[in-house]
């Protein structure tokens, strides 16, 4: 701990600091998913694969199956997976319905969504304007479940959509009779055009059979420090 506390000295300057690994967050969300022996993850909204990533150093031993529409991010952990045979990827959106759309490509790769970003959102994080569209294919996880999943499995649903939380559970009403674990981004301050704010997710969620069992820290204004985003973990009751 003296060697920490000393080199902490010295990155303090540079705006960093050397934490026990993994956070409180992330180790709340490992110990959960070890207490219902979780084997799949649903990882949709990949972006780079960095949740992947994460729980994988945190000791997840089961397969982990990623959903990413974006081609550049697409690539990014096509690449990546190839390192690990438990670590697949798919190159699709998911959502409320089967087909075509666009989706709208921030400049920072993360806030890229299928729906209009409103202005809070850009003003505490300016990286994220749109720069871009791009063509995808949408599925909704009830028409796809089958060909990923099977009975035998205990089934984690992690979203982060940016706003397209809610059109992807409403396409998974039957998949979710399934699905053990939910983990998704909840909006205290509305950030897209026709999201859902966090009490109202909670509320459906809850009415599946789900309950709250953990939250984690997400986006803030960077000029105010506001909340916009949490991480909602929910389990069957």
């Amino acid at each position: 701990m003296f060697i920490i506390d000393i080199l902490n000295s010295v990155l303090k300057k540079c705006g960093a600091k050397i934490v026990r690994f993994p956070e409180n967050d992330a180790k709340r969300r490992i110990k959960l998913v070890n207490h219902y022996h979780i084997n799949k993850i649903l990882d949709v909204g990949a972006n780079d694969g960095g949740f992947a990533k994460e729980m994988f150093e945190m000791g997840y031993t089961g397969k982990i199956i990623s959903f990413e529409p974006l081609l550049s991010a697409y690539s990014i952990i096509e690449e990546k997976s190839r390192k690990n045979n438990k670590w697949s990827t798919v190159n699709i959106a998911l959502g409320d319905f089967d087909g075509e759309s666009f989706i709208n490509v921030s400049e920072n790769s993360v806030s890229s969504s299928l729906l209009n970003m409103l202005p809070k959102h850009l003003n505490s994080e300016p990286s994220s304007k749109y720069i871009s569209k791009e063509k995808i294919i949408v599925n909704k996880l009830d028409t796809i479940y089958n060909d990923y999943c099977s009975d035998n499995e205990n089934i984690y649903l992690k979203i982060d959509t940016q706003g397209f939380e809610k059109q992807i559970l409403d396409g998974a009403l039957n998949s979710l009779k399934n699905i053990k674990g939910v983990q998704l981004e909840l909006s205290i301050i509305p950030l897209y055009e026709v999201t859902h704010s966090y009490s109202e997710i909670i509320t459906f969620l809850n009415d599946l059979g789900f309950e709250l069992y953990s939250i984690e820290s997400g986006f803030s204004d960077i000029n105010s420090g506001q909340l916009l985003q949490i991480d909602g973990i929910f389990y069957r009751s």
